[in-house]
């Protein structure tokens, strides 16, 4: 009887709070009225874009459509508080573990899909380096309906534009082979399948390799290598030539000459005294046009890239990324035995660091840096010119003394007094 008053006591209270817990759920999910103004237009552009209405109603339904997703856009606006190194990031995208597996994926890659690289000229230990960092051999393709991402990111967003255009092209693959929205599932940035091709990736290059009429490059790997393999020959990827490699520089180098606008031929790097990394003379063709990059500053490690090298930073443009493809490549066709990048601990930037450089390029320079937070190849063209004027090492990489020299800087009489040297901090 106990028992009984209490059950009746919980269902009385239960079904006195229901409505309320209901009430609350409906007003959370209620479309803010610029939503549905945003909503409307973005149907209405899709559908003069060419998109049928079939698609737009699969992609939306019928009703009010209304998946908020703050994880996504969340996403897209995180930045890592420290800057991982060059030395950082190989390490841990090119490990021993990571070599092993590649190793022997691209064992069984090389009896099915040899074809691939005769066909495109791509060779196969690249395609299964792009795969491992892009999706750990396939484990990592993505769980987000893209729609609701690319959508989410669509809206009052600062990369509207670039998502909205991503968007467009997800619906184009939808009409094109009239799949389901279910189907449609990639990264938070919309990256998909095995290669993470980006949607329109998908659309300019990716090839239907087994012929079953649809261009699936989530299940069928078929596709997929074939996709990755047709981009890359688009690219322009040449198959008798290296990527670049690891390199030494002699201790007088000129570091102003160091960048992706500075190319010598290989015969007037020797000349001016770089060496393999072991210090053995290049052996590479001394006709082909090369550019020295130091992604650590002065003192990490050093490399000489060809052509095929930044025609992996056309596919990603992130220098990090391009090298961990590089190298992972390397370890594939080789038998070296792995060996982690070591170079001096340098200090660890923050995003904060490089917008301060940034800003005050723009400031003292008149360069038109956009702040953010990145330090690509024109945020390092402008650290040299910094470095130059701070009468330092020209390298690039604003380390401690730079970043101290400019909260130092006086407007009258420049740079002035000397900063002592720091020991780099652990993160």
């Amino acid at each position: 009887m106990k028992k009984l008053r209490l059950i009746s006591a919980f269902v009385l209270m239960f079904g006195f709070l229901l409505p309320n817990i209901v009430f609350s759920a409906d007003k959370s999910q209620t479309p803010p009225k610029a939503w549905m103004i945003f909503l409307d237009n973005l149907k209405q552009e899709m559908l003069a874009k060419g998109i049928s209405p079939k698609t737009i109603e699969k992609a939306y339904g019928k009703n009010s459509y209304y998946h908020p997703k703050p994880e996504v856009v969340a996403q897209d606006q995180k930045q890592a508080e420290f800057i991982l190194t060059s030395r950082d990031y190989l390490n841990r995208l090119v490990s021993e573990s990571r070599v092993a597996h590649a190793r022997e994926h691209y064992k069984d890659l090389n009896k099915k899909y040899k074809k691939v690289e005769d066909e495109f000229g791509v060779p196969l230990n690249f395609l299964t380096a792009f795969w491992a960092v892009e999706t750990n051999f396939g484990q990592n393709k993505g769980k987000y309906h893209l729609i609701d991402g690319l959508t989410n990111l669509s809206y009052k967003n600062r990369r509207s534009k670039f998502f909205k255009n991503e968007l467009y092209n997800v619906l184009k693959i939808m009409d094109t082979f009239d799949l389901e929205n279910d189907k449609m599932l990639g990264s938070w940035a919309g990256a998909m399948g095995h290669f993470q091709f980006m949607p329109s990736t998908y659309n300019a290059y990716a090839i239907d390799y087994d012929g079953d009429g649809v261009v699936d490059i989530w299940d069928s790997f078929d596709d997929a290598i074939g996709s990755a393999a047709n981009y890359l020959k688009d690219l322009g990827w040449k198959i008798d030539e290296p990527w670049g490699e690891a390199v030494k520089l002699p201790w007088n180098f000129d570091y102003t000459l160091t960048g992706y606008k500075t190319r010598k031929t290989v015969e007037e790097w020797i000349e001016l005294g770089v060496l393999k990394k072991n210090g053995k003379a290049l052996d590479l063709n001394k006709d082909l046009k090369a550019s020295i990059i130091i992604p650590d500053g002065r003192k990490g490690q050093p490399y000489l890239i060809l052509g095929n090298f930044r025609r992996i930073m056309i596919w990603n443009r992130s220098e990090n990324y391009a090298l961990a493809v590089s190298l992972l490549a390397d370890y594939v066709l080789s038998q070296a035995k792995y060996q982690p990048i070591s170079s001096e601990r340098q200090y660890a930037l923050t995003n904060k660091d490089i917008e301060k450089v940034q800003k005050f390029a723009n400031r003292i320079l008149h360069t038109h840096l956009k702040v953010d937070g990145k330090l690509g190849p024109k945020t390092k063209e402008a650290v040299k010119k910094l470095q130059a004027k701070a009468k330092m090492h020209q390298d690039g990489y604003p380390d401690y003394q730079l970043l101290k020299k400019i909260d130092n800087y006086n407007t009258k009489i420049g740079f002035h007094v000397p900063v002592q040297p720091k020991k780099a901090k652990k993160k």
